[in-house]
């Protein structure tokens, strides 16, 4: 029985059922016939932390397999090529890839376009030459782009961006450092923010422009890639520009308004970060109930001990709640609304609870659920980053107490 009472959409079930099918006979047989591959860490990541070749070759298959079947950019904008089907259906088809696949079949992450990877309505506002320059690449799945927002010293709060745009005749130079760069390290393309008016910047009053840029080009240097957890390699990088040259026509929207669309693309970070938890926790809770109703203990499965089964089902009440947060803020942005109290309510509890969920399902299996072959490890890693990522718990709780104090208390 479906728990949620009301009907999603026919278009958004159909668009996540179709990718769900995509990714049984695309991405977990590609999975199957790699098993060697993804097992040894030394063969999926280079010497200097990058994505080996044969990796980035398979990512890539993934997103053109899954554009060519009319799935990697159903959620971007008509306006772009996309089939814009919005933040609910990205909402949905993320919990869904992310319940159904788990941190193994990992590949999934490249069948629907990542709004910091691929096409979304980030680039609506590209210029007609960046769009005929960039755009076919990243809408059939053969390139890939990143997000360079976050800098050293400037990370829950972007407003403190030290990245520089010098004025060069028609266009600028730009030099500073970008970190947690997700993808920079194999991406083609990067949107780059940079302070283009210090004294607007300095009073909040904008001064922050976004510019697309090809990654190749002189004073574009990935410095390296930051490992986590104790892995060799890794997805985030650190980013600098030296003099780095960009075109009036590489600005992305109005000129000192980035800091709109960097927002914006949080927003949507938070949306992918809140399915991720939840379909994370779902999954992890799955194996748990299916360990319990199989693994004895002093004559009986441990599914008749409350010391096991009653944490499982806080978890699973907790998931439901943050599922229908998830909706229902989804739901809100595709209304037009901005909801800024309930996508940080959203993120903040998904996060938290999709993590103990994880948690709990190690718990629950014993010495087992360390196992790399469970990879419930492999969620907990991901998901106690995600209580940082896209804005920390800590700031969204601020943001949450912000809205309400200034008479948003709707609930």
């Amino acid at each position: 029985m479906n728990a949620i009472a009301t009907a999603l959409p026919e278009e958004i079930v159909a668009a996540t059922d179709g990718i769900l099918n995509f990714v049984e006979h695309e991405v977990i047989p590609r999975h199957a016939k790699n098993h060697a591959l993804f097992e040894d860490p030394r063969a999926v990541y280079r010497e200097d932390g990058r994505f080996s070749d044969e990796v980035v070759a398979l990512i890539r298959e993934v997103r053109m397999a899954s554009a060519d079947a009319g799935f990697y950019h159903m959620c971007a904008p008509e306006t772009i090529g996309g089939a814009g089907l919005g933040h609910l259906a990205y909402y949905v088809a993320w919990e869904a890839l992310f319940h159904r696949c788990g941190p193994q079949n990992w590949l999934m992450l490249y069948a629907l376009s990542h709004w910091a990877f691929g096409p979304s309505r980030l680039l609506e506002k590209v210029t007609e030459q960046a769009c005929e320059r960039f755009m076919p690449g990243l809408m059939d799945g053969s390139k890939s782009m990143c997000f360079g927002l976050s800098e050293p010293n400037a990370g829950s709060d972007a407003s403190m961006l030290k990245t520089r745009a010098v004025k060069d005749g028609d266009g600028w130079r730009i030099s500073g450092r970008k970190i947690w760069t997700s993808n920079a390290a194999v991406a083609n393309y990067c949107v780059l923010f940079a302070i283009t008016d210090a004294e607007k910047a300095r009073t909040k009053q904008g001064g922050i422009s976004a510019f697309i840029v090809p990654t190749d080009v002189p004073g574009f240097n990935v410095q390296r890639v930051i490992r986590l957890f104790g892995h060799i390699g890794g997805d985030e990088a650190e980013l600098a520009f030296d003099d780095l040259y960009v075109e009036p026509w590489q600005v992305v929207g109005e000129l000192n308004e980035g800091f709109k669309a960097a927002l914006y693309g949080v927003s949507l970070g938070r949306i992918y970060n809140s399915a991720r938890s939840v379909g994370y926790g779902r999954w992890a809770l799955e194996k748990a109930l299916d360990y319990a109703n199989t693994r004895e203990a002093f004559g009986a499965t441990i599914a008749n001990y409350q010391g096991v089964t009653f944490p499982l089902a806080e978890s699973a009440t907790e998931l439901h709640a943050a599922h229908l947060m998830g909706l229902n803020a989804a739901t809100l942005l595709d209304q037009g609304h901005s909801a800024i109290k309930e996508l940080s309510m959203a993120k903040a509890y998904s996060v938290q609870v999709g993590f103990r969920a994880v948690d709990q399902a190690i718990q629950a299996h014993g010495a087992m659920g360390f196992t790399n072959e469970l990879g419930l490890t492999h969620a907990w890693h991901s998901l106690r980053i995600v209580n940082v990522a896209d804005g920390t718990n800590e700031i969204l709780n601020r943001t949450i107490a912000q809205r309400l104090l200034k008479g948003d208390v709707a609930l």
